[in-house]
């Protein structure tokens, strides 16, 4: 049998989603944050359903749909699926910024976009807010904003360290977030670019947190391509100096393949470049590439990293090279 959808307490919903917003302003978040999605987030946060008192703060370890099942069980604020993305990346990721929240702390190692992300408060501020409506909230707040300061250089000096060294080409050393597609985009960098473009110029490293991690911006100008930082750029671009290749490299974990829609589109972006384009698909393993092999697009190459001196070539007259239309 079905259960009833939870009545909720208009007034005193809407009343804690007030004091959430004078919240966020005391502590000085953004404009853009000043919201009731992020009033909502940090009352998931704190678990903080509408006729609780603040006293009664906790903090559970919650995930972003978890967080917004909570706005619409307890506060009757229902969100479509696709807004997901906007609580992560407009909500959820200033909040990690200003020390409010930390993430994954059941296990540091794991990738912020993966679905098993989960965020909790940071004991500090869980202890401030659970002070909101009492005589000692305003004492209380000077000395957590006096002390948040050095908090947030603490948690990115953290997060820096956890960083994924990647050694490029020419020496240069660059970091990326840890785990996920990254462990992937970085056996591309110091394996597969070193085996199938030596001598090659590294023009563009993505990341799954900051997506232009390194972008060699004036290299790629010489070749005759400008885009703009919105174009969907691949994981990893290098220019094979010798060949006068520009190699586009998918890394795929989550994501998809070099499909005949995405050839194109790397073909629509890159147009104009006075280096033949060659499309490379990376795989961690055999069996992540079987999931993805009926999309993979002809002309095109795999490589798989578990055995990284091969490459799997899909149709065409020629291995590893560009393909004149």
């Amino acid at each position: 049998m079905e259960t009833a959808p939870k009545k909720v307490n208009k007034k005193k919903a809407e009343q804690k989603i007030k004091d959430a917003l004078n919240i966020l302003t005391a502590l000085g978040l953004p404009r853009q944050q000043l919201n009731e999605r992020s009033a909502l987030t940090l009352l998931s946060l704190l678990a903080l359903e509408p006729e609780s008192k603040w006293a009664e703060a906790s903090d559970p370890l919650m995930g972003i749909t978890p967080m917004m099942d909570f706005f619409s069980e307890y506060y009757g604020k229902k969100y479509a699926p696709n807004t997901r993305e906007t609580v992560r990346r407009q909500t959820v990721h200033q909040f990690l910024q200003a020390a409010l929240i930390v993430a994954n702390p059941d296990k540091p190692s794991r990738p912020t976009n993966s679905p098993k992300a989960v965020y909790q408060m940071e004991p500090s501020a869980l202890k401030l807010l659970k002070s909101f409506d009492k005589p000692e909230w305003k004492d209380n707040l000077r000395r957590y904003l006096r002390k948040v300061k050095t908090l947030t250089k603490i948690y990115e000096l953290e997060r820096e360290m956890q960083r994924l060294p990647v050694k490029l080409m020419d020496g240069q050393e660059i970091k990326l977030s840890p785990g996920g597609q990254n462990i992937l985009v970085k056996k591309i960098v110091e394996d597969f670019c070193a085996l199938f473009t030596p001598g090659g110029q590294i023009i563009y490293v993505g990341d799954t947190q900051l997506k232009w991690s390194f972008y060699d911006k004036k290299a790629l100008a010489k070749l005759d391509v400008t885009i703009e930082e919105h174009g969907k750029m691949p994981d990893v671009v290098v220019y094979h100096i010798e060949k006068n290749w520009l190699v586009l490299i998918e890394a795929v974990t989550s994501h998809g393949p070099v499909n005949p829609k995405r050839r194109q589109e790397l073909k629509n972006l890159f147009a104009g470049s006075s280096a033949g384009l060659v499309f490379v698909t990376a795989f961690i393993d055999r069996h992540a590439m079987l999931k993805y092999l009926n999309d993979i697009s002809w002309e095109t190459e795999v490589w798989v990293s578990e055995s990284p001196t091969h490459l799997i070539h899909f149709n065409g007259e020629r291995f590893l090279g560009p393909y004149e239309d």
